[in-house]
């Protein structure tokens, strides 16, 4: 498949959350099931000491092209399953070795960036975690606010964020040019940086409408909470809406695929019919350079 780098208006950015939610909105069981279950996963395997979170890491770029994946389904009619997170390894051989070798080199970007930011903020955010800990197991209200009104706690949070944002922008769309473009690694990471980087506007708005909906939303459940007398219960409110704006979140990737690489997204997707000219799942061969 050939694909052709696009820059679009920075509008777009809220057409993928649109579109993402809208997604979920047709397939909500299935969906939320498929990130329920690689939390459940996840969480096992961080059972098994380095070994289980080492694995967890390496996963995370074909997890969010099995949600990409899903959301293709979604919009050809069908109900996607636990298979599309196999599906990334079935394809040549060539593809199923580049995706691995995708996983290797983002666990270790995620690792060095670890190190590195407890390295400039010379272990801070460590001690301050630990300070919390230790005052929560000795119930000392004050000891924990101190601590968490600590200035290295918002900047070691700060630092990290950072760092993680600028990691991701190479590995945004990487996966999916490997998948639907046959592309090599190092090929797909710099696509991927150049297509981040081309529509940077729509990914800045994209990522402002997400935290704004998580924040307004997670805002006016408590309050309504609160006013019903149901304060206790909203730990058990939150997490379904968090997991279902995070689901919501990685079947956007998809419209941020299809927008920069392929074709505009829809400005309105149907509730009936499938989106128009969705990407075949298995490409024939090798795309061109973009």
């Amino acid at each position: 498949m050939i694909l052709h780098l696009q820059s679009v208006p920075p509008r777009n950015g809220l057409l993928w959350v649109r579109h993402g939610l809208k997604v979920l909105q047709r397939k909500p069981i299935a969906l939320i099931g498929l990130f329920a279950m690689f939390l459940l996963v996840s969480s096992l395997l961080q059972l098994i000491p380095l070994l289980g979170q080492l694995v967890v890491l390496c996963a995370l770029p074909m997890v969010s092209l099995a949600f990409m994946l899903a959301s293709h389904q979604v919009l050809q009619s069908h109900t996607p399953t636990a298979a599309v997170f196999a599906q990334p390894l079935q394809l040549t051989r060539e593809r199923r070795v580049a995706q691995l070798q995708l996983g290797a080199l983002y666990a270790v970007s995620t690792i060095a960036v670890i190190f590195l930011a407890h390295w400039l903020d010379g272990g801070a955010l460590t001690r301050v975690v630990e300070q919390v800990a230790t005052a929560g197991e000795k119930s000392d209200p004050k000891a924990i606010e101190a601590a968490m009104t600590d200035p290295s706690l918002t900047s070691g949070i700060a630092l990290r964020l950072l760092f993680t944002g600028l990691i991701s922008i190479p590995f945004w769309h990487a996966p999916a040019l490997i998948h639907w473009g046959g592309q090599g690694v190092l090929q797909a990471l710099f696509s991927s940086t150049l297509g981040v980087w081309r529509n940077k506007g729509a990914f800045a708005l994209s990522g402002l409408a997400w935290v704004g909906l998580t924040f307004g939303t997670t805002l006016v459940l408590t309050i309504v909470g609160l006013l019903v007398g149901l304060g206790n219960l909203l730990p058990y409110l939150l997490v379904p809406l968090g997991m279902a704006l995070t689901t919501a979140f990685y079947c956007s990737l998809y419209f941020t695929f299809i927008d920069c690489f392929m074709f505009g997204a829809p400005r309105d997707l149907p509730l009936d019919t499938p989106a128009a000219a969705p990407p075949p799942q298995d490409p024939p061969a090798p795309t061109d350079p973009v």
